[in-house]
C-alpha cells in the first residue's frame, strides 16, 4: 500500500516545448525560491509541476506521455503530487481532466497565481525579474510580451496564450539589469512577435527603443533577436543593429511559405514578391546578417508545383539557417476547416528534401568560413571539446563551434576570439587565436 512521504516536499519542475516555456518555468521556479520552497529543475521531487507544450501533434503527444509517466510515478508511490500547466493543459484542459484524471490539478498559462497557490506559495508582484534561470549562466531568454494578435490559419497560439501584451521597457530592464548582475552576458529576446512589440502600450512599434535601451545595461555583451514577423516588420530595427555592436547581426524571421496561394491561404499578409524584398533589405542594410528562418510543408492544398517553388527560392536565398516541419492538423484554428490532403510520408519527404537542400547550402557557408577569425562564447565543455557559438548562432537550433579541450583550456561563460580551421554542414572546428 502506498504511503504518504515523510520528507520535507521538494518541488520539480518539468519544462516542455519552446523558449517561452523554458521562461515561464523560471519564473515559476523563482516565485517558489521567494517563497522558501524547495524546487528543482528536472531533478529528483516528490510534488512534480509539468509545464506543458500544446502547439503541433509531436510536442502534444511528448507531454502527454510525460504526465502519463509521473501519473504512473505517484500511483507507484515514488512521487506524492502532479501538477500540470502551460499550453497543453490550457487548450485541452476538459479533455484532460476526463483522460487522465489521477493529475492532481491542470492549470492554464494564465494561472501562475493559482498554481502558486496549491504549493503553497503566494505570488509575489514586486518579483520583477526575479527567476531561476535554467539555461547556462551565461545566456537567457528575456520575453518581452505574451500572446499574439497574428491570424495565421494554421497556429493554435492565441487559443493558448491569448491577445498580444507588450511588457513595459522599465520593467524590461529591470529585468535585464538583474540578469547581468548574475552574469548573464547574452540577452536572447522572444515574444510570439517581436516586430509587434509596443503597439499595445506605446501605440507604435518599439523595438528599436527598446534595443537601443538594453545595450546600456552594464555586463550585456550580445542581444539576439528570436521569432519576428515579415509583415510590417519595423525597419528601423535594421539601423539599431547596424549601429550597435551588441545587437547581434543575427534575426529569426518565420516564413513558413513563399507560394503565394499557400500565403494566402495561410493568412500571413504578405507575398513572395514582399518576402524576397524585405529579406533583399535585410542583406542590404546589414550585409553581414545571419537570417534564420522556419518553413511548413504538406499545408493543406500544397500542391507539388508549390513545393517546387517553395525548393528553388529556398535555393535562391541561401538562408545561413533554416529548420522545416511538416504541417500539423490543428483543432479551433482556420486551417482545420481545411481539408489536411497531403498524406503524411509525402509530407516528411518534403521536409526531407528541404532539409538536404538547406544541408548543402550550410556546408559551402560554413567552408567559406575556414580561415576567417570570430569571438565566440563558450557554452559548455563536452568530451574533449569545448563547445561555443558564434554571434551568428543561436543556442540549440544552430552551428556550434568545437575547440580542442585536450590542447586548450577556456572557462564557460567566456568570450574569446578563434580561428576556423574546419567545417562540417552544422559544426565548427576552431583554435584559439
Amino acid at each position: 500500500m502506498r504511503t504518504k512521504s515523510l520528507k520535507k516536499n521538494k518541488i520539480n519542475v518539468i519544462t516542455l516545448g519552446c523558449s517561452k516555456n523554458v521562461y515561464d518555468s523560471e519564473v515559476l521556479m523563482g516565485q517558489l525560491k521567494a517563497n522558501n520552497k524547495d524546487v528543482v529543475h528536472e531533478e529528483e521531487g516528490n510534488i512534480v509541476v509539468i509545464n506543458t507544450c500544446g502547439f503541433i501533434n509531436n510536442a502534444k503527444e511528448e507531454s502527454v506521455n510525460t504526465i502519463l509517466e509521473y501519473v504512473k510515478k505517484k500511483e507507484e508511490g515514488e512521487i506524492d503530487k502532479v501538477f500540470v500547466t502551460g499550453c497543453l493543459s490550457e487548450r485541452y484542459k476538459p479533455d484532460l481532466l476526463k483522460e487522465i484524471p489521477d493529475v492532481d490539478q491542470y492549470f492554464g498559462t494564465t494561472e501562475l497565481p493559482s498554481l502558486l497557490k496549491v504549493l503553497g506559495a503566494d505570488y509575489k508582484h514586486e518579483l520583477i525579474g526575479e527567476r531561476l534561470t535554467t539555461t547556462p549562466k551565461n545566456y537567457a531568454y528575456l520575453k518581452i510580451a505574451e500572446g499574439c494578435d497574428r491570424p495565421c490559419s494554421f497556429c493554435a497560439i492565441p487559443i493558448m496564450r491569448g491577445k498580444h501584451r507588450s511588457t513595459p521597457i522599465e520593467e524590461i530592464v529591470i529585468e535585464a539589469e538583474k540578469l547581468a548582475a548574475n552574469g548573464v552576458k547574452e540577452l536572447i529576446l522572444i515574444a510570439q512577435d517581436l516586430t509587434y512589440y509596443g503597439l499595445d502600450i506605446y501605440k507604435k512599434r518599439n523595438l528599436a527603443e527598446l534595443l537601443q535601451t538594453l545595450v546600456k545595461v552594464d555586463g550585456i555583451e550580445w542581444i539576439r533577436l528570436h521569432y519576428a514577423f515579415p509583415t510590417g516588420f519595423p525597419m528601423d530595427v535594421l539601423e539599431v543593429m547596424k549601429s550597435e555592436p551588441k545587437i547581434c547581426n543575427y534575426i529569426d524571421i518565420p516564413l513558413q511559405h513563399i507560394s503565394d496561394h499557400i500565403l494566402k491561404s495561410m493568412r500571413r499578409g504578405t507575398t513572395k514578391e514582399k518576402t524576397t524584398n524585405l529579406l533583399r533589405k535585410f542583406r542590404e542594410t546589414v550585409p553581414e546578417m545571419t537570417i534564420r528562418t522556419t518553413l511548413i510543408v504538406g499545408y493543406p492544398g500544397e500542391t507539388e508545383e508549390d513545393f517546387q517553388e517553395l525548393k528553388s527560392w529556398v535555393a535562391d536565398m541561401r538562408f545561413e539557417r533554416l529548420g522545416c516541419f511538416t504541417y500539423s492538423h490543428e483543432e479551433n484554428t482556420h486551417a482545420y476547416n481545411l481539408i489536411d490532403d497531403v498524406p503524411q510520408d509525402v509530407k516528411q519527404e518534403r521536409a526531407n528534401e528541404i532539409m538536404e537542400l538547406q544541408s548543402q547550402i550550410s556546408w559551402e557557408l560554413n567552408q567559406e568560413k575556414i580561415g576567417k577569425e570570430f569571438k565566440v562564447v563558450i557554452d559548455r565543455k563536452e568530451g574533449d571539446f569545448f563547445v561555443g557559438r558564434t554571434e551568428f548562432d543561436s543556442p540549440d537550433v544552430d552551428n556550434e563551434v568545437l575547440i580542442d579541450a585536450t590542447k586548450t583550456y577556456l572557462k564557460t561563460g567566456e568570450f574569446t576570439t578563434v580561428k576556423i580551421t574546419d567545417a562540417t554542414d552544422f559544426d565548427l572546428y576552431a583554435e584559439v587565436v
